[in-house]
């Protein structure tokens, strides 16, 4: 299994961190396995596209709260990780109570 269980939605409260917010918080590496994602379901095309973060963060988001790593933003690059056989991706981490 790549990741540590696959959610539809988010468990913990809106956070309202802006985009600017998350370019202040350093990535640190997170282990594919220990990820909860957020989203049930991707496009494929994002998947294989070579320029799919162009325009976004370099680096996924993750949120964790009550214990848990969430994957808010990134689950495609994390896949791609994962394709590419690497077990662990640099993300943002956010900490919320």
């Amino acid at each position: 299994m790549i990741f540590k269980a696959v959610r539809d939605g988010a468990p913990y409260p809106d956070h309202h961190t802006t985009l600017k917010k998350w370019a202040e918080i350093p990535p640190r590496p997170i282990r594919l396995a220990d990820l909860i994602t957020t989203k049930r379901e991707l496009a494929l095309d994002k998947l294989l596209a070579e320029d799919s973060t162009f325009y976004g963060d370099l680096f996924p988001h993750v949120v964790e709260w009550h214990g848990g790593l969430y994957l808010e933003d990134g689950l495609h690059r994390a896949l791609r990780a994962a394709l590419q056989q690497r077990n662990q991706i640099h993300a943002r981490v956010l900490v919320i109570d």
